[in-house]
């Protein structure tokens, strides 16, 4: 359809009701439905990965936010994926390997990994969660061979960024500055792999213009997609020792749905959003305690951003954007 001639009103209504399927963002779900025809359920894998920021190399805390279980705590062990995927029918999967970092192992092992992953025919994909201080030129070669040899599979790479801020980095525990970030997504843009950023919205000290300087930064970035995570404060982490100590509050539901409607809002509407909240163990989640209504959280900002005619993209400042580009190696 030639657009020349409709007004943005119109543009938008048919972006909404058709790239976007009746949501007012570019969600992974329309994404895969746009490109593959179906939805796929991504199931997190637990590959007995540990972390530089756990085992010495930089600390032995790990990042103040994370858990015991490096963030898979809904993982499973790599063996129970067949199992898994054979019994599904026709039904597709994207293999996430979440927990802890992902790329930081011996390339044999992360190779095997990979390619026995890879060969199971109901995973239509893989996606590695990894920090960006842990993509040597051996693992950016081991990911371009696999891109090569597995062609009708797609490969990401999810990076956890977190924020642009240096302070909010240094008292989060990051352990890698801001340029290394950008070095590592540079690297894999050049290798045709997209690339998924991870952002925390309510991190100590940060103010809502401070969130969306971070998102502004990202537009400019070759980015395919975001994942834009209420901050969890977990049971048995430095920052439930802060929080207990009333160092910080957390932000309310009201607020939170300002700020990541504010976020979405910014955000390049190319920009695939992987996550607009996020999923905290019930036993292991000290606050805040109304996200563990995730349907209804959801349910409320698509209503909050239909009432106040809120969309991706809507305060864009039209910043050169890669995320169409970088959608084109998938």
């Amino acid at each position: 359809m030639d657009k020349r001639n409709f007004s943005q009103k119109e543009i938008l209504k048919e972006t909404i009701s058709g790239k976007w399927h009746d949501k007012r963002y570019y969600s992974l779900e329309a994404f895969l439905k746009n490109r593959y025809g179906c939805r796929m359920k991504k199931i997190s894998i637990d590959a007995g990965f540990t972390c530089p920021n756990r085992d010495g190399t930089l600390d032995t805390r790990g990042c103040i936010f994370c858990s015991s279980g490096g963030s898979g705590e809904f993982a499973v062990p790599p063996d129970s994926l067949a199992a898994r995927t054979e019994t599904a029918g026709s039904e597709r999967f994207i293999a996430y390997f979440q927990a802890y970092t992902c790329t930081y192992a011996p390339v044999p092992y992360l190779e095997k990994l990979y390619r026995e992953t890879l060969e199971l025919p109901f995973v239509s994909g893989i996606s590695i969660a990894t920090r960006p201080d842990c993509l040597p030129a051996e693992v950016l070669s081991l990911l371009r061979l696999l891109k090569n040899d597995y062609p009708d599979k797609f490969l990401w790479v999810e990076l956890g960024l977190q924020t642009i801020h240096k302070e909010t980095a240094a008292y989060i525990r990051r352990g890698y500055p801001l340029s290394r970030f950008v070095q590592a997504v540079t690297a894999l843009h050049e290798l045709g792999v997209p690339v998924i950023v991870h952002v925390i919205l309510g991190l100590p000290g940060e103010d809502r213009n401070m969130m969306l300087q971070t998102v502004d930064y990202l537009n400019r970035l070759p980015v395919f997609g975001i994942k834009l995570q209420l901050l969890h404060v977990l049971r048995g982490t430095d920052l439930a020792l802060d929080y207990e100590k009333g160092k910080f509050r957390v932000l309310t539901m009201e607020e939170y749905l300002d700020i990541v409607i504010s976020c979405i809002e910014h955000l390049s509407p190319d920009t695939v959003i992987h996550r607009v909240t996020g999923d905290g163990a019930r036993e292991l989640l000290a606050a805040p305690t109304w996200s563990l209504e995730k349907k209804k959280v959801l349910n409320a900002l698509h209503h909050r951003m239909k009432l106040q005619n809120s969309y991706q993209g809507k305060y864009w400042k039209g910043e050169k954007c890669y995320a169409a580009q970088t959608a084109d190696h998938l």
